[in-house]
């Protein structure tokens, strides 16, 4: 989070001590400490919250492009059905047809 050197830490603790005093440095450190401690739960809190609404998102998003998938496929099927439709309506005239024609010359 913060890139603090140690020169930097030793000057902060020095400024402290004196604005502070000797008496009351224990009892702001541990204050400071239990606020810094708060703090970097809470956010790792709201990091843990946005990954899972990340993740979340992600789901949904993967939900509807199966959605699409299937239904692109249901459309498929139908132009299939369509298809085979069509192709066995024209083969069965067809067939009449050629049994028409087979039957009269058979007699001969």
């Amino acid at each position: 989070m913060f890139d603090i050197g140690f020169s930097e830490l030793c000057m902060v603790g020095l400024v402290t001590l004196l604005v502070v005093g000797p008496e009351r440095l224990p009892k702001v450190a541990r204050l400071a400490g239990f606020w810094i401690g708060k703090t970097r739960h809470m956010i790792a809190s709201v990091k843990a919250e946005i990954r899972e609404e990340l993740q979340a998102e992600e789901m949904r998003q993967v939900f509807k492009e199966q959605s699409e998938l299937k239904e692109i496929q249901r459309m498929l099927d139908d132009a299939s059905d369509a298809a085979n439709a069509i192709k066995s309506s024209i083969e069965q005239p067809q067939q009449v047809n050629v049994t028409q024609v087979k039957q009269p010359h058979e007699s001969e």
